[in-house]
């Protein structure tokens, strides 16, 4: 096969810091372990506004349509706090996710032993946590029609959002759902509020369906969305992967963010249908935002971008192995005592610097060989 390509997309804010450690690993797999990407670098969010007058110009859409998978780093910053809605930082990356039907939204909540007690609860509650949130990405009530602020016949100002779901697009992210957990412990929770919502009574009905007809060997769990956050904080580690729409995974995937103790821990996977070569639609991302406040202060943490790419080594280019490699390059470098900012605990001590931090993941690769 041809050498694999990669799209990075670094971003604004501290995206371009984090990703400039990426690249020290991308390139240390092509060396070491003859595992080479065919890499290209282009603009998104403030950075392309900037240059573009739009958050994503239309030949960086072309090109993340045609790539095997694209790496962003962050978005946003209040340079752009004023911009009109429709040219955002934002818009970018939900363009990317919209065009390239990203509709099936992959965010892992590890606890790495090193760092339990960082959490906000009991160590024995997040120790050892590992689960998957499957969030549908790219319709619900963030794409739903109709949509706006208008003036109602009373004269007041209302909003208007719409929640819908499609038979179709609520199947196909419970075969994903299904497909994960058959890889990792079998079991799926289904997360909706069809006491309230007519798109809730419809979601777990197809999730039944598909789970019925074709996945009747996994485990099968309903919840509604607001106990599922409630059991998150009680005890997190009676799931395995977690199935819900775009709203409540949205809010879902950051409350188990923060089991973690930290957003600068956590990637992401984005996924769509198979292209012709079998591999899908993919972007990588860390759930972190572009975090302007200590930009350019080497205080970033890289880990939540690094692992993004692992992610990219497992779910877009079928290297399991190297990917469980780099992971546990990253949790030797924890369990060695090194922190960024992020991680120093009340006792103190000093933190290493972004570059630091990525260097250490590199010598812990290195001594993996």
């Amino acid at each position: 096969m041809s050498t694999p390509s990669l799209l990075i997309l670094a971003g604004d804010g501290i995206g371009p810091e984090v990703m400039t450690e990426v690249r020290k690993i991308i390139d240390w797999f092509g060396a070491k372990r003859d595992l080479a990407f065919d890499v290209s670098e282009d603009l998104v969010g403030g950075a392309a506004y900037d240059v573009h007058g739009v958050p994503l110009a239309d030949e960086t859409m072309a090109k993340a349509q045609e790539v095997d998978a694209v790496l962003l780093g962050a978005v946003g910053g209040p340079k752009y706090d004023d911009l009109d809605f429709s040219v955002k930082p934002e818009r970018g990356l939900l363009r990317l996710r919209k065009e390239m039907d990203l509709y099936s939204n992959l965010r892992p909540a590890q606890c790495f032993d090193a760092l339990a007690d960082f959490s906000s609860l009991k160590k024995d509650v997040v120790a050892g946590l590992d689960i998957m949130i499957v969030r549908e990405l790219t319709s619900g009530i963030y794409f739903g029609e109709p949509r706006g602020i208008s003036v109602n016949a009373s004269g007041e100002r209302e909003g208007v959002n719409t929640q819908r779901y499609t038979e179709s697009e609520i199947a196909r992210v419970a075969r994903s759902a299904f497909e994960l957990a058959k890889r990792r412990g079998n079991k799926v929770c289904s997360m909706e509020k069809a006491n309230v919502m007519e798109s809730g009574i419809l979601w777990r009905e197809i999730v039944q369906k598909v789970h019925d007809e074709e996945y009747p060997d996994v485990e099968l769990s309903h919840m509604y969305a607001d106990a599922g956050g409630m059991q998150l904080c009680r005890w997190p580690k009676q799931f395995d992967v977690i199935v819900t729409d775009n709203l409540f995974g949205d809010l879902l995937s950051d409350v188990a963010a923060m089991l973690t103790g930290s957003l600068g821990m956590l990637p992401s996977a984005s996924l769509g249908a198979p292209m012709e070569n079998g591999r899908p639609k993919a972007l990588y991302e860390p759930v972190h935002g572009s975090a302007p406040d200590i930009a350019g202060q080497g205080k970033a943490n890289p880990i939540a971008c690094i692992l993004s790419f692992a992610m990219a080594l497992r779910y877009s280019f079928d290297q399991g192995a190297e990917a469980d490699r780099l992971e546990k390059a990253v949790e030797k470098v924890l369990a060695d005592g090194l922190r960024t900012a992020d991680l120093m605990g009340p006792e103190g001590g000093s933190p290493v610097s972004t570059s630091a931090m990525g260097d250490a993941i590199v010598a812990a690769l290195d001594a993996s060989l």
